[in-house]
């Protein structure tokens, strides 16, 4: 890409340079849902199809740090992929959203866990969304399209406990859509058709509202324990534990649905619409 034409921007202090689109799919997967870049430099793609009208079809994409893809899997046993993420483990946690269940693979596609009962909402899941992990090795799942809650586990996946409600209030939700974690366990949750970030203790109490945002898809804490937002503007917003704005700018053509951190520092958008990879390079002065 030439000088004239690449794309930059700044959040905060931090440039960077625009790649879009990034990285090699399999023709027809559907649409890009989610991302998560893995620990030893590898990206996990998720896709979606409509389970109502489509075929089944792999929608776990693992590509390798330059774009390539390795592998994929997930056709007939996810069958509404909305959010990825990867542990500490390297396991790969999909939340499937209209199965309600999350289902845990390790990076071949070999499955490990499944948290909550398949197409038994309530039980204890209703259309979940997405899903990060404590420092004791539980993890926490936001629940979601109806449940309006955040389900907190332990290391076992034995419930611990939930907390939230539908409505507008502090502690309260229309559709918790993003979730991720900062030190001292406190709980980040993209509260998006309220328009704001809540920050929650591990049991639940409220510690900030932050209402900055035009429904905010999703969060993620980075390695010096800032937030990042991205929302529907769309903008890509660093904020501190006290919501004070860090920097903004606008990465992609419209919010992405998911996005994550690289290894190297790069920010990883799941854009929807276009259906596409993006990726978000720092540039060393």
């Amino acid at each position: 890409m030439n000088s004239s034409s690449e794309l930059r921007l700044a959040i905060g202090q931090q440039l960077y340079r625009i790649e879009s689109p990034f990285g090699a799919l399999p023709a027809d997967t559907g649409t890009v849902s989610d991302v998560a870049g893995a620990p030893d430099g590898s990206i996990c793609l998720l896709t979606r199809r409509d389970p109502r009208v489509s075929a089944p079809a792999d929608c776990v994409h693992v590509l390798d740090r330059d774009g390539a893809l390795l592998r994929s899997w997930g056709a007939g046993r996810i069958t509404d992929a909305h959010k990825i993420a990867i542990d500490p483990q390297s396991r790969v946690w999909v939340v499937d959203r209209d199965a309600h269940e999350v289902v845990v693979f390790d990076m071949q596609g070999r499955e490990l866990m499944v948290i909550g009962q398949r197409h038994a909402p309530g039980q204890p899941f209703n259309h979940p969304t997405d899903v990060a992990f404590l420092s004791d090795g539980g993890f926490v799942v936001t629940d979601g399209y109806a449940g309006a809650r955040v389900h907190v586990f332990g290391p076992e996946g034995e419930p611990v406990c939930a907390f939230g409600s539908l409505g507008r209030g502090p502690g309260q939700f229309i559709v918790p859509h993003g979730v991720a974690v900062l030190s001292g366990d406190r709980i980040v949750v993209a509260d998006r058709e309220n328009d704001r970030v809540q920050i929650f203790s591990r049991a639940g109490e409220v510690l900030g509202v932050f209402d900055v945002f035009c429904r905010p898809m999703d969060v993620f804490v980075d390695a010096q324990d800032t937030i990042f937002v991205t929302d529907a503007i769309p903008t890509l917003t660093r904020i501190n534990d006290r919501g004070e704005v860090l920097g903004r700018g606008r990465g992609s053509l419209n919010g992405p649905h998911g996005f994550s951190e690289g290894r190297s520092g790069e920010i990883l958008l799941a854009e929807t619409n276009p259906s596409r990879l993006s990726r978000l390079i720092p540039i060393v002065a």
